[in-house]
């Protein structure tokens, strides 16, 4: 097809990303359609925002739709499995955000390794619906798409080496959202949030290495894990100002994983809410015959100094920075350095040529697998074998 026509499920922050993403596409390989939100308000004030012509509140009516083959559901997490199967059994090509899905349960109600029962239930049931259909999804890892991420594959192919050891980390100061303190409905802590993004770029890194290699991805064989609440510590709660979040309920804001991949290789990855300093995405490759460092952020393509961070005004710094004062790391263009435009790309690119994109089904279903396997194991203080 030559445009790809696309409805929006979702009308606020990572909704927001999805269609600045689609800008430079839209009118030439897509047209954003619909939008769809729980209140007509809300809809109206996005539609109006990015001029998409037609507003929804609900989702349904929206799937009807026959101008409409790909569908993005920017959403909270607890929504994503089963607004994912509405999509595809409607049809509809789909584009999830990460993580794909969960378990989303009192903590305390339920063991992890239920919870991982659980959260792999939700996951084969979109899988299933995927096939069923015969549609293909589209999973938001912008880490798969970012610059730094597509150097290194192409470094990893110039070089034929080996991935030996992975590291990567996402890190700050804590989220902004409500919903992401209770297990109930965030699915997990920051190994989930936030580690879904340094644990699925380093599965679809050793995906990639042998694809290219065998012709059969590396996949995670198992996982020893450790989380924590660091925050609820007596010095921090009783601080008398408190620079991270620190509301946290019945989940982790600390956690630690190592991963042994099925050809013995390793990945240590942190995702922690208790580092000040903006947000740290952040990736090293050991190779047998090179090292590659990564930096989505902090990055030094441009550097700023202010002794006062009010000299800077409104001007956008980074996320999650504390003060604008001081020596400062911002991003010339932070949406396209995250990968964002990249993957929205190969998402619409996806659909119009009939192929499966780089980020796929695969990695959204392993990226589940292993971070609430990393949950038995931190319970159970155990290494967790996966099935392989």
């Amino acid at each position: 097809m030559d445009r790809v026509g696309i409805g929006i499920i979702g009308a606020r922050f990572a909704a927001d990303l999805h269609v600045r993403a689609l800008e430079h596409l839209r009118g030439s390989m897509c047209e954003v359609v619909a939008v769809c939100s729980k209140t007509k308000e809300s809809a109206e004030a996005f539609a109006k925002k990015f001029n998409i012509p037609r507003v929804y509140t609900d989702h349904r009516a929206l799937l009807e739709r026959k101008d409409i083959q790909l569908v993005s559901l920017p959403v909270v997490t607890s929504l994503h499995h089963r607004l994912a199967i509405d999509a595809a059994n409607s049809g509809k090509h789909l584009i999830v955000e990460k993580p794909l899905t969960g378990c989303f349960a009192d903590a305390g109600a339920m063991s992890r390794q239920a919870m991982l029962v659980e959260a792999m239930r939700n996951a084969d049931a979109v899988a299933e619906a995927c096939r069923r259909n015969k549609v293909r999804m589209g999973y938001a890892e912008n880490f798969v798409y970012a610059p730094p991420i597509a150097k290194l594959r192409r470094l990893m192919d110039a070089s034929g080496g080996t991935l030996l050891d992975l590291r990567a980390e996402e890190s700050h100061s804590g989220s902004h959202a409500s919903y992401s303190r209770r297990w109930l409905t965030a699915g997990g802590g920051s190994m989930l949030r936030m580690g879904s993004h340094p644990i699925g770029a380093v599965i679809h890194l050793k995906h990639y290495e042998g694809t290219k290699k065998t012709g059969k991805p590396i996949r995670v064989k198992s996982i020893l894990a450790d989380v924590a609440q660091l925050t609820k510590h007596p010095a921090v709660q009783a601080a008398p100002k408190k620079w991270l979040v620190t509301s946290w309920q019945d989940v982790e804001d600390w956690s630690a994983a190592i991963l042994t991949f099925e050809d013995g290789t390793k990945a240590t990855v942190f995702s922690t809410d208790v580092s000040l300093g903006g947000v740290k995405n952040l990736l090293t490759a050991y190779l047998d015959n090179g090292v590659v460092q990564v930096n989505i952020n902090p990055n030094t393509s441009l550097q700023v100094y202010a002794p006062d961070g009010a000299i800077w005004g409104d001007e956008y710094i980074t996320e999650k920075v504390e003060t604008k004062g001081g020596w400062q790391f911002p991003s010339p263009d932070e949406d396209w350095m995250r990968g964002y435009p990249q993957e929205m790309e190969d998402f619409v690119d996806a659909v119009r040529l009939g192929r499966e994109p780089l980020s796929g089904l695969l990695l959204a279903h392993e990226t589940v697998e292993v971070i609430y396997a990393g949950y038995v194991s931190a319970q159970e203080g155990r290494r967790v074998d996966l099935p392989r």
